[in-house]
């Protein structure tokens, strides 16, 4: 048995990439390679909570208090 891939194989290969082109020139880079826990260093700036928190508390309706 040989280690090259069928013609099907092949032909299968190269329109799933070209499917995975497509989206990502739609859609961009839907998931990182890594998630942040994973990454040394990638902190949010300071004051970027402060500014999270500020935004979600104008976003609740005047009967939630």
């Amino acid at each position: 048995m040989s280690d090259e891939p069928t013609p099907h194989e092949s032909e299968s290969r190269a329109a799933d990439w070209k499917r995975r082109r497509r989206l990502a020139a739609v859609f961009g880079e839907v998931l990182p390679d890594t998630t942040s826990d994973e990454r040394d260093g990638d902190t949010a700036p300071e004051g970027d909570d402060d500014a999270q928190d500020l935004w979600l508390r104008n976003q609740v309706p005047p009967h939630h208090g």
